[in-house]
């Protein structure tokens, strides 16, 4: 990315998030200044005490069972190279000398992951990868609400690639102000908190 055409612009992995809901979610959120009122969400307000409830829920040994040699909590880091930034719940340090995101979801773990929990995964990773300048090639993701279930994924080249196109698209909705097209899921309009003032 041009950093002096963005400069000032930083993209948060919830904001990707939102993005693949619909990619006018940033338009309303991000050029018109238009709240969600997500606080208002149960599932919103109860994901914020997931952070203190992890330290109960997923004790060390599990950690160990990933080969964790040592963890950092809570960090938070900002990527000039990507405009992006964001606090992962957790740092591993594998014992193949590698880094690992690990973070926590209050949800249950269905049939395979969660598109939007292996993006931020894989972002969460970019921000590792540029903060740290070492190697990253898996995460975790731990389900609190299927018994602090652990999934791993594993990262490609590819992944990165695919990331930093969502995150250069958010830059451009955001730096030029236009209107992007809405989700193709009609369905999700129907729930959508800008449903009001949409153009459909």
């Amino acid at each position: 990315m041009n950093v002096s055409e963005t400069q000032g612009i930083y993209v948060t992995p919830s904001e990707v998030m939102e993005y693949l809901y619909c990619p006018r979610f940033i338009y309303f959120m991000n050029c018109l200044n238009i709240d969600q009122y997500e606080e208002q969400h149960y599932k919103v307000l109860k994901g914020r005490t997931v952070h203190e409830e992890r330290r109960r829920n997923n004790p060390d040994y599990v950690r160990k069972k990933l080969g964790c040699e040592s963890k950092a909590s809570d960090v938070y880091m900002s990527s000039e190279k990507y405009r992006l930034k964001g606090k992962v719940d957790e740092i591993l340090q594998l014992n193949d000398g590698t880094l690992a995101p690990l973070d926590y979801k209050y949800a249950e773990c269905k049939e395979g992951m969660y598109r939007t929990h292996w993006y931020q995964s894989v972002l969460y990773a970019l921000l590792i990868k540029d903060t740290y300048q070492q190697e990253v090639n898996r995460g975790y993701v731990c389900y609190v609400r299927s018994k602090s279930l652990m999934k791993e994924i594993e990262f490609k080249e590819s992944d990165f690639i695919k990331a930093i196109i969502l995150l250069k698209e958010i830059v451009q909705i955001t730096q030029r102000g236009f209107f992007p097209k809405r989700t193709p899921y009609r369905v999700r309009c129907l729930d959508c908190c800008y449903r009001n003032i949409c153009v459909r």
